[in-house]
């Protein structure tokens, strides 16, 4: 590993995470909709989408755990 990558992975160790962007469809399945690098970039999605759909969203980790439950 060249020194660069080495001070760059010193910096930033931990790897960006994925959030997922899950809606509940009307017989209450979660259905898989976006994905986002951003926490807050995720939400802002999510809520808008909320808002304008009318339908309840989430966010999932990449392991599956919930991080916010967003009703319309």
């Amino acid at each position: 590993m060249s020194r660069w990558a080495e001070a760059c992975w010193q910096r930033n160790p931990a790897p960006m995470a994925r959030i997922k962007i899950e809606w509940q469809n009307n017989v209450g399945r979660w259905q898989a909709y976006q994905t986002h690098n951003n926490e807050r970039d995720a939400f802002r999605s999510a809520q808008n989408r909320a808002r304008s759909t009318g339908q309840r969203h989430r966010l999932v980790d990449e392991d599956g755990r919930l991080l916010d439950l967003i009703d319309p």
